[in-house]
């Protein structure tokens, strides 16, 4: 019998990674060793880590120069409908992997580096995330690029390419301490700056009507600076173009005080045009009415459109000649989807351009503004909704007031025309909303602008049809669409779960990377003993490897054997962090309470960053560090149970957390979340889910089956009853004994002996002002936890379960959600042909 095969001879193997041919691998040391003498200007001797990271990126980075070149070639003659997708967040995360994966490079890197005595590992670890965002929103736009090349769309991404991304986290003494993420510190191999392509972005000033035109004077200037980073699809040789832009001042900036004699003065002052790029905001589901972000917001967007109608007039590939003047047959070449309101004043600037400069019709211009964009709601939570001052915009962007009273002014008329006498309908409707400070809604702006307007899970997007946007949803309901959210699976199966990947491969072949609905034929191995066996050996080395990374980095010791229970996202209310601490709580007192009884041991992880400006979510996490503070210093707790914070948590993290996870918990209160991503991912790398029926959970359960996931609480329905009603926490408090007494050790000071006091506003939160109504779901929610525990103590019936969840999670692939964009709002069709590779002649 031959021997069995060990992991490395697997790798090689399997062709998931691509195989590495002997001419690849040479070639990629000769790259290699070429990019460290010459790009880095360094010899072995010499070179640091960082350098042979960068030598490795350079050299994968010539592999796309050709199929990126080539690929606009393609467009430029094909000249097919481009799809620009506008997103002030793209989280993109590291990008030497995935660029290894998507060419089928992984082997040949893997073995050029080991035999010039390096580990490839240790190489991709030195790289810094891309943190431009902030979390879902950001993440999915992230996903929404990879699939669009993947599929062959002719698609952009645009947004700013931020000096300082997300924070990097650091907990001191149980506190989140906000730290600047210079990610730019080292340079960044993947970008290419494009300044023949610098725009200029206008702000302030003056409008003066004459009647032959508009005019604008005393504008303010700053320039838009293009950096490109090439985005790959999946082995098909497309390569498409994210296009980030930063803010430089003009040359002559402030110069004129120049002759004032204060020169120095106003060189130094070119930094505040330059802030416009300088920091993301790191505010997740939340509307802070800051001018530099309004800034932010139009610089994206004056920059972009003058990017895609500079395209549009010029199809042949090199010309920069306007070729197209017509404007009739815009929408029919350009799709322009708004991620969220933040990219809003596409619809005022597109009308500016066009009636202003292109002299276009209003009434004309009105309907080709409509047909091209078409905008994407994420959030129902009041607090995030964009309400911008009506005097902020008078005095930063005038002619785009000018033209939203306009635009809402018309849209009213129709309305009452509809309506006769409704005045209230049309005070819910307006764009424009009345009251102490006049305000701008954004969201309102994007349903009047937009063909389509979709939410991003079925739920979602119900709420939105019967509440959010109900009037709207009356007056043109053909407009409301629903495209629930998705996740690519070459990041998150292939690069963070290749162990997991491989024995899918092994069965199923590897179509599943691309149609990730293949993964139904996982259902025929349900009560296969191998597959079983496998399944569970790859979420243990998985624990295992997770367990080592995490002694590592934080010093923390933990049993690989216990069950892995993780909730990672973004620290909010919502989300309901702290049910997840009362359980802990719970879990606690109850081995406190008999030490000889066997427990299920468990390790309870949450990450996530709480908004620098929010008080409360930063009070969770130190209520968290503080549980377990106490928790695992317990000698009478021992391996049994562990609370862990995992600090910074960013893309990078996720990639090696989430593989390593038993149970994910998705417990927001029913209605509130939108949709979630995290909840796919980890159900593609086979953990159950612990879950409300809210966001995309309820697609997930409607999938799996409800039976093969662990659902506790409220319905919408039942929040909606007990809104009516009135929600009183202090009956649950009264009535729960294990609850009180959590509520009591909290409040007391016994998770925080040495400011007891400390955790008195999360308490009174908890008990007079809980908007998301945490103890109500409490009692169900423990007892379902309980169910968890006895099925993780049958491991081949909860590893029954985990197969079926993965064999069924695709549909929650970003190649799904994007297909239905395109062929339901874009009106383009996905391609299966691959372009051309560079080494052979072009069609």
């Amino acid at each position: 019998m031959a021997a069995p095969l060990s992991d490395g001879d697997r790798r090689k193997q399997i062709s998931v990674r691509g195989i590495a041919g002997l001419g690849d691998v040479a070639e990629v040391r000769k790259s290699f060793n070429r990019h460290l003498h010459f790009t880095l200007v360094k010899d072995r001797n010499v070179a640091t880590p960082r350098d042979y990271y960068f030598a490795l990126a350079h050299t994968v980075r010539d592999h796309l120069v050709g199929r990126w070149i080539r690929t606009q070639q393609h467009y430029y003659e094909r000249d097919p409908k481009r799809i620009y997708y506008l997103s002030l967040e793209f989280y993109m995360g590291r990008t030497l992997q995935n660029t290894m994966v998507n060419l089928g490079l992984q082997n040949a890197c893997d073995e050029a580096i080991y035999q010039l005595g390096l580990d490839l590992e240790e190489l991709e670890e030195i790289e810094e995330d891309a943190g431009l965002g902030n979390g879902g929103l950001g993440r999915l736009a992230a996903c929404f690029l990879d699939s669009m090349a993947t599929l062959g769309l002719a698609a952009y991404g645009y947004g700013i390419r931020y000096e300082f991304g997300i924070f990097n986290q650091k907990i001191v003494d149980g506190w989140q301490v906000e730290e600047a993420d210079d990610w730019l510190r080292y340079g960044n191999p993947w970008e290419k700056a494009r300044p023949e392509y610098m725009l200029p972005v206008h702000f302030y000033g003056r409008v003066e009507h004459t009647p032959e035109a508009v005019s604008y004077t005393h504008l303010d200037v700053v320039l838009a600076m293009p950096y490109d980073t090439p985005v790959p699809g999946y082995k098909n040789n497309t390569v498409n173009t994210m296009r980030l832009w930063s803010a430089k001042a003009p040359n002559d900036f402030n110069l004129q005080e120049f002759n004032m004699g204060d020169y120095i003065e106003a060189v130094l002052d070119r930094n505040l045009a330059e802030n416009i790029s300088r920091v993301l905001y790191p505010n997740d589901n939340f509307f802070e009415g800051k001018e530099l972000r309004l800034k932010q917001e139009y610089f994206v967007v004056a920059a972009t459109l003058q990017d895609i109608i500079r395209r549009f007039k010029s199809s042949k590939f090199g010309c920069r000649d306007p070729v197209r003047t017509c404007f009739e047959t815009f929408p029919d070449k350009v799709a322009i989807q708004l991620n969220d309101t933040h990219p809003a004043l596409s619809i005022p600037e597109l009308m500016r351009i066009l009636v202003d400069v292109e002299k276009v019709d209003w009434d004309k211009a009105w309907e080709i503004t409509k047909r091209t964009c078409a905008y994407t709601n994420h959030t129902v939570l009041p607090e995030a909704l964009e309400r911008w001052p009506v005097s902020m915009f008078e005095k930063l962007l005038p002619r785009h007031l000018e033209i939203i009273y306009a635009l809402n002014q018309m849209h009213l008329d129709r309305v009452a025309a509809l309506y006769p006498g409704d005045i209230d309908r049309l005070r819910r409707m307006s764009v424009i909303e009345e009251g102490d400070c006049k305000r701008i809604n954004m969201a309102h702006l994007c349903v009047i602008g937009s063909h389509a307007v979709n939410g991003v899970a079925r739920i979602h997007s119900d709420i939105v049809k019967n509440s959010v946007f109900k009037d709207f949803y009356d007056l043109e309901p053909e407009k409301f669409q629903n495209k629930t959210n998705g996740i690519t699976p070459r990041r998150w199966l292939l690069l963070c779960n290749p162990g997991l990947a491989d024995i899918i491969a092994e069965k199923i072949g590897e179509s599943f990377i691309t149609d990730l609905s293949q993964l139904k034929k996982l259902l025929e191995f349900i009560d296969n003993e191998t597959f079983i066996r496998d399944v569970a050996k790859v979420k243990q080395e998985n624990k295992l490897k997770f367990a080592t990374y995490l002694e590592e980095q934080y010093k923390v010791k933990i049993n690989p054997m216990s069950m892995f229970d993780v909730q990672v996202k973004r620290i909010h209310e919502y989300k309901r962090q702290l049910l997840n601490c009362l359980h802990a709580i719970t879990l606690y007192n109850r081995i406190r309470c008999n030490p000889s009884k066997s427990f299920v041991p468990r390790t309870i992880m949450i990450g996530g960053k709480a908004a620098p400006g929010y008080h409360m979510a930063k009070m969770i996490i130190k209520l968290i560090t503080s549980i377990g503070e106490v928790i695992n210093n317990d000698p009478y707790v021992g391996d049994k149970l562990k609370v862990i914070f995992l600090e910074n948590y960013r893309v990078s993290l996720a990639e090696k957390v989430i593989p390593a996870a038993d149970l994910s918990q998705q417990i927001s209160t029913a209605g509130t979340e939108a949709s979630g991503t995290g909840n796919m991912k980890f159900m593609v790398n086979g953990a159950l889910t612990i879950g409300t029926m809210d966001g995309a959970n309820v697609e997930m359960a409607e999938e799996a089956g409800e039976e093969n996931l662990f659902i506790f609480g409220m319905r919408v329905e039942d929040v909606e009853a007990l809104d009516r009603k009135g929600y009183n926490a202090r009956e649950y408090y009264e009535s729960l004994p294990e609850l009180r007494q959590a509520i009591d050790q909290i409040s007391s000071g016994f998770f925080s002996p040495r400011d007891p006091g400390c955790f008195k506003d999360v308490v009174n939160m908890l008990m007079y002002h809980d908007r998301f109504k945490v103890f109500a779901d409490y009692e169900a929610y423990i007892k379902c936890q309980g169910q968890v525990d006895q099925l993780f103590m049958d491991p081949r019936e909860w590893t029954r379960k985990v197969i079926r969840n993965i064999a069924c999670s695709g549909k929650f692939s970003s190649d799904r959600t994007i297909t239905e964009y395109a062929r339901e709002i874009w009106g383009v069709e996905p391609s299966a042909t691959a372009i051309p590779p560079p080494n052979l002649p072009r069609n």
